[in-house]
């Protein structure tokens, strides 16, 4: 798609991520256009963070949420200026074939197994996130009442998920026990509490909706192979001259900044007793005594 006519689309299409209000200045706004995925907005934390960008910079962000290898894919062909996603290989390769600038840390937060309070896989108190995920596929394929929910749409969620059946040794899941519903992470959370599945995701994107889940709750977490880092890259203009590169750089510098840093350490904190993601850019820690 071009990117004149990927504008175009923007302008008649209401996206699922969210369009913040532009800087009333003197001078006509600046448009950046990112795309990047369902959990930076279905958390709200974008419609936190980009209205102060757009009055510092007389700046209209336009916001495309899809899964990240949408995102990503929306960077390779020039449609937008800076991608925020989560897969860290996918984001690196990207990188590494020319398409992104650099990529630069910005937050993180972790993922969770959630599913029904009766656990009819039994994956409560499994040893690590492997093992219950096993025992949802053993139990899946053997009994009744055993179900798994997945975004199947090439997120950093679903990437994340199908690395992880790889690692258990149980490769691409298939059975009726195995529902690949190709939405995002908020459509895919509500399918899986109504099915009463197993589903795998984001902390901040659960916490947010918490509330809308009656039938689910945390089964297992805390498990290394759960961490779930942000990266956040501006478009080559080597690859696409029509990108705006200085705006994308900016946006950069404002996201990984130790004032914003500390903005996304407190979102959350007053309505969900803990932050929906953690600071990670390298300021933010030299600030901080890390490394």
């Amino acid at each position: 798609m071009k990117r004149a006519c990927f504008l175009l689309l923007l302008s008649a299409i209401t996206f699922s991520g969210c369009f913040p209000s532009g800087t009333r200045g003197h001078a006509q706004p600046e448009e950046l256009l990112l795309a990047t995925t369902t959990s930076t907005a279905d958390t709200g934390l974008l419609d936190f963070l980009l209205p102060k960008f757009e009055q510092e910079y007389n700046a209209k962000v336009r916001v495309v949420a899809v899964g990240t290898g949408q995102a990503i894919q929306l960077g390779r062909s020039g449609d937008v200026d800076v991608i925020l996603v989560h897969s860290r290989e996918a984001e690196e390769q990207f990188v590494n074939e020319g398409f992104g600038v650099k990529r630069y840390d910005l937050m993180f937060n972790d993922f969770v197994l959630l599913g029904p309070s009766s656990d009819p896989a039994g994956v409560i108190g499994a040893r690590s996130v492997l093992d219950a995920l096993g025992r949802i596929a053993s139990r899946g394929a053997t009994a009744q009442g055993v179900v798994f929910a997945s975004r199947g749409d090439d997120s950093g969620t679903h990437k994340r998920e199908m690395a992880l059946w790889e690692q258990a040794g149980l490769g691409t899941p298939r059975g009726e026990w195995y529902s690949s519903l190709g939405q995002g992470m908020g459509d895919t959370l509500i399918a899986a509490d109504e099915m009463r599945a197993y589903v795998l995701s984001d902390r901040g994107t659960y916490l947010s909706m918490k509330d809308k889940l009656r039938n689910l709750s945390i089964v297992f977490e805390k498990d290394e192979d759960l961490f779930n880092p942000y990266g956040i890259i501006a478009v080559n203009p080597q690859k696409h001259p029509s990108v705006n590169f200085r705006l994308a750089q900016e946006l950069i510098a404002f996201f990984t900044s130790v004032h914003v840093q500390q903005m996304i350490n407190e979102f959350g904190v007053d309505r969900y007793g803990q932050p929906l993601f953690f600071p990670n850019s390298e300021q933010w820690w030299l600030e901080h005594g890390g490394e």
